[in-house]
């Protein structure tokens, strides 16, 4: 709020934000007060962590190094390792002792730009935008809830559920460079498909019945319906 004040001179909004930031939190029905910080997903958390944090970004500016920042999440691009130690550990020392703020040194490391997952992106060694390897389990994952063979679901229903999805999670790494893995996770995604819909014919003849309902030939159909591996 001292930070605030330097920069703000409407008193009415800083007693507006101060009363957002002491009010309580309703959890299982009772009110609790807190102590320190914003609640996670409040629209004031990134606009203070945005005011508090510029203080940060003057002082990288004046350093003359190349950085990225996200609200509270940031990485800092140096040109060896041991020039990232010295300045991670410079870095730290200012937020800490200068804006009294806590770093999280667990999620604070030293990596190179493809093993990054900043914001669900990694940055190539050509320095285009790739997909995390991270991201790419996490999609993965939901996916797998989606279409668990034993969703007591129709398909047509499975469908309107993953459409939502996968347009909206194209559309966030519609910048990352991925072709050859798009064209994986959709083979993927397919086979969940087809998985799923076999599940639904129960018995073998059943899915031998839908097969040749497809268009297959009857022999094609029984030696997929007898398959011992599910």
């Amino acid at each position: 709020m001292w930070l605030l004040g330097t920069r703000i001179g409407d008193k009415r909004l800083l007693r507006l934000i101060g009363k957002f930031l002491r009010t309580g939190i309703l959890k299982d029905g009772l009110t609790s007060h807190r102590v320190k910080g914003t609640p996670q997903g409040s629209p004031l958390s990134p606009l203070l962590s945005n005011i508090v944090l510029d203080e940060l970004d003057k002082e990288l500016e004046r350093r003359g190094h190349r950085f990225v920042r996200y609200a509270d999440d940031a990485i800092i691009l140096l040109q060896s390792e041991a020039s990232a130690e010295r300045v991670k550990e410079g870095i730290i020392t200012f937020i800490e002792n200068r804006l009294k703020l806590k770093v999280n040194r667990e999620k604070s490391r030293i990596c190179r730009p493809w093993k990054l997952n900043f914001l669900g992106y990694s940055i190539l060694p050509d320095g285009q935008l790739g997909l995390s390897r991270e991201s790419e389990q996490r999609f993965k994952a939901k996916i797998r809830r989606l279409t668990q063979r034993n969703r007591g679901i129709s398909l047509k229903k499975l469908i309107e559920e993953l459409n939502p999805v996968l347009i909206g999670w194209l559309n966030y790494f519609h910048f990352a460079r991925m072709r050859k893995r798009l064209e994986s996770l959709e083979g993927w995604i397919k086979r969940r498909i087809r998985c799923f819909r076999l599940k639904q014919c129960k018995r073998a003849i059943g899915t031998a019945r839908f097969l040749r309902h497809l268009g297959l030939p009857e022999w094609r159909a029984w030696f997929l319906a007898l398959s011992s591996k599910g």
